[in-house]
């Protein structure tokens, strides 16, 4: 559960062109958001494990919240209350993830990358119906495969775990990418500047590593990094074969690039 307590925080960056002052929003949300999740995962993880059944009980648990509730509480009604409380949050987060996959895909594919039906928008408030559609179906299909495939939770529990290692790779590569970017484009207009720059970065990229490697020495992650390593080779296949022939300068890359170029002209 400790890898799951970040995951999908960078994805609130895909809200930048749903922002009315991208420049001051979005920095504000990604603070406070990180901020939340640090206390709560601090708080989870230490006053968490620190009741019985203990910290091997509650790391083994399917329901670590739950057990501790009960653990202090009982198992009445005011324990089920706050469980119920706990589901909101699980609720939250699904809905904003059903938004981060229609912005990713509709993302994806106006740049190319995807077929260019996944990135047609609603005549009317512009949403990206197709992507969302598309992604649903997809994420309905995997789960009844899972649920009528296999009754055990072996194959679910293996896709989760692919998503962290998946992220966690992502990570890494945004990383890279930032560090790259600095050096290649200096003097590139940034409207939002982060406090801990290149070295920051490179910490982050360290600490990915790490967990990187401690994913690889976990048994219980072993199946999980075959799947992602097969999906990523189907993926750079399909890369190589299908869509770096089709790769079109999307919008935002349009504008930051022309941004770069009447800086550079004015310097």
């Amino acid at each position: 559960f400790a890898v799951w307590f970040y995951l999908a925080i960078e994805q609130l960056p895909l809200a930048a062109e749903e922002s009315k002052h991208p420049q001051k929003d979005l920095p504000k949300g990604m603070v406070s958001g990180l901020m939340t999740l640090i206390v709560c995962a601090f708080a989870t993880l230490i006053l968490n494990a620190g009741i019985a059944p203990g910290s091997q009980g509650i790391g083994s648990s399917d329901e670590p919240l739950f057990d501790g509730f009960k653990t202090i509480f009982g198992s009445g009604m005011g324990t089920k209350l706050l469980a119920l409380v706990a589901v909101a949050g699980l609720v939250a987060s699904f809905h904003s993830i059903i938004y981060a996959y229609g912005r990713q895909i509709y993302s994806l594919s106006r740049a190319g990358y995807f077929p260019s039906i996944l990135s047609l928008t609603a005549p009317k408030r512009q949403t990206p119906h197709v992507a969302l559609v598309a992604g649903g179906v997809m994420g309905y299909g995997v789960a009844l495969v899972i649920h009528f495939a296999s009754p055990s939770s072996a194959v679910g529990a293996a896709l989760l775990n692919m998503a962290v290692f998946g992220a966690v790779i992502a990570y890494v590569m945004q990383m890279i990418s930032y560090l790259r970017l600095r050096r290649r484009f200096p003097a590139m207009k940034r409207p939002y500047i982060s406090p801990a720059g290149r070295l920051g970065a490179m910490i982050a990229m360290v600490l990915s590593l790490i967990t990187l490697g401690a994913l690889f020495l976990n048994a219980d992650y072993r199946a999980a990094v075959v799947g992602a390593l097969l999906w990523f080779v189907i993926g750079i296949v399909y890369f190589a074969a299908y869509a770096r022939h089709r790769l079109v300068r999307a919008p935002e890359e349009s504008f930051a690039m022309d941004e770069s170029a009447a800086d550079h002209d004015r310097g």
